[in-house]
């Protein structure tokens, strides 16, 4: 729960375990050091807490512009009243109330009011039809300026579970019929990897073998008779111990344990004959929204509480921009609080209990929408497809939408700096025009139009 770590952690007497972690073989005696508020998980939760609030609203872009405005418009209405009362042709008083009422009702705000909400709803439904779900505005304005990126590994970037990747002979024997004999002794077993072997194995139409005298070996690996033949399969330890010189197969593990893979060997009748492979396979989308991510600027770090090997692998694979492994949550929120002292805008994607405090702390978070609760209820974006590409949509969408508001506030603006000194008779002494209060009216009606219709484009653009 803590480090997403997607591959099995190796525990003895004496170390540190987590509650909420799967025990996957055999059993074991716990002692409770910490309980309560003490534990890991309460301190999550208060992370959480303390991040949500500390968190400054962003003052919605029509909030100033009205604020003076306003006051602005039925100043120049007194104005108008008075100036043509005293100087204004027969009725003046009726020349004067109607100059007043056309400035009022053509600088009625309703366009300036509409600009930023009616583009943040369309935002959000064209957003949820993208697989992009927008909490609230706050989230949209915020994406629109981040300019670094922080990815969890595990779930985020790669599946969240082991797959087979490699089966490799290395002596006299077929690959399928290694696969075979591998997936005939990890049907015993509950072990996550053997999980992964078992499934490739079917996938990729291998011959079901039974084994048994079935034998699991803590820390080391399994053996069993399949066939009638004496297989065992597990690591470097388990070979030595059945007195067996690994030598040129090591080269090859090493090769791919470099990769982040983790390599078991296989040995039939005291012969080592072949290695199969398990790793956490990297979406298949990944690599492409990282590029994405980098055309348009963004700084991408990975930060993950999985092992500093297999980090690299994945980060070298993808060409990430900086590693942070072996990372626990309350550091993960460190770091976001220290890039955002830097004057950075962060924006921060994973899946698991362990993002949530830095999910809540970041400008922006985004949850994958296939990982814990706890991660989507701290994260203003939620990514339906539980990819990178998620967070790709969601900056075109969030600089899109943020231009449209822009567009739809100098449209308002621009329209009403316009219509006010008509609707003030400005023009009369020159062309002896009066504008109506029923043409200011229709006017005023016709900015909220052309702000909305603006705003709907939105529908439209390609995420």
């Amino acid at each position: 729960m803590l480090t997403s770590e997607s591959m099995p952690v190796e525990k003895g007497p004496g170390d540190a375990v987590t509650d909420a972690t799967i025990n996957k073989n055999g059993s074991l005696v716990i002692e409770a050091g910490k309980v309560g508020s003490d534990s890991v998980l309460a301190q999550i939760v208060a992370l959480v807490s303390n991040a949500r609030r500390s968190r400054a609203p962003i003052q919605g872009l029509a909030d100033p512009v009205s604020a003076v405005f306003v006051p602005t418009v039925v100043i120049i209405a007194v104005i108008a009243f008075v100036v043509w009362l005293t100087v204004g042709p027969e009725p003046a008083l009726v020349f004067a109330i109607a100059s007043a009422v056309s400035v009022l009702i053509i600088a009625f705000p309703c366009a300036l009011g509409l600009a930023t909400p009616i583009s943040i709803t369309t935002a959000a439904g064209r957003g949820a039809q993208a697989g992009v779900l927008i909490k609230d505005a706050e989230a949209l304005e915020r994406m629109a300026a981040v300019d670094t990126l922080i990815v969890d590994k595990t779930g985020a970037l790669t599946m969240g579970k082991p797959k087979l990747t490699d089966t490799v002979a290395v002596a006299d024997i077929s690959e399928t019929d290694l696969l075979s004999l591998a997936a005939a002794l990890e049907r015993g077993s509950e072990h996550p990897l053997a999980e992964a072997i078992v499934e490739g194995a079917e996938a990729q139409g291998a011959p079901r073998l039974e084994a048994t005298d079935f034998d699991a070996v803590t820390g080391k690996g399994v053996r069993g008779s399949v066939g009638g033949r004496a297989v065992a399969l597990g690591n470097a330890a388990m070979m030595r111990e059945m007195g067996l010189y690994t030598g040129a197969a090591e080269v090859k593990a090493d090769t791919l344990r470099a990769e982040g893979k983790t390599a078991m060997f296989i040995a039939v009748d005291s012969a080592l004959v072949g290695i199969v492979a398990v790793a956490d396979p990297i979406k298949d989308s990944t690599a492409q929204a990282i590029r994405e991510l980098h055309a348009q600027g963004l700084r991408v770090i990975m930060e993950t509480g999985d092992n500093e090997r297999t980090a690299r692998a994945v980060a070298g694979k993808l060409g990430i921009d900086e590693v942070r492994a072996g990372v626990l949550p309350e550091a993960k929120k460190d770091l976001i609080d220290q890039l955002r002292r830097d004057g950075h805008k962060i924006a921060m994607a994973g899946d698991g209990v362990n993002d949530a405090p830095a999910l809540a702390a970041a400008d922006v978070g985004s949850a994958m929408g296939t990982g814990a609760d706890v991660a989507m209820e701290s994260a203003g974006i939620t990514l339906l497809g539980g990819d990178l590409m998620g967070i790709v949509r969601a900056r075109k969408l969030a600089r899109a939408t943020l231009r449209n508001i822009k567009q739809n506030l100098f449209f308002a603006f621009a329209y009403n700096t316009l219509g006010v000194p008509v609707a003030a008779g400005l023009l009369y002494p020159l062309t002896g025009m009066v504008l109506s209060p029923m043409i200011a009216a229709a006017a005023m009606s016709l900015s909220s139009v052309s702000v909305i219709t603006n705003a709907l484009r939105l529908r439209r653009i390609e995420l």
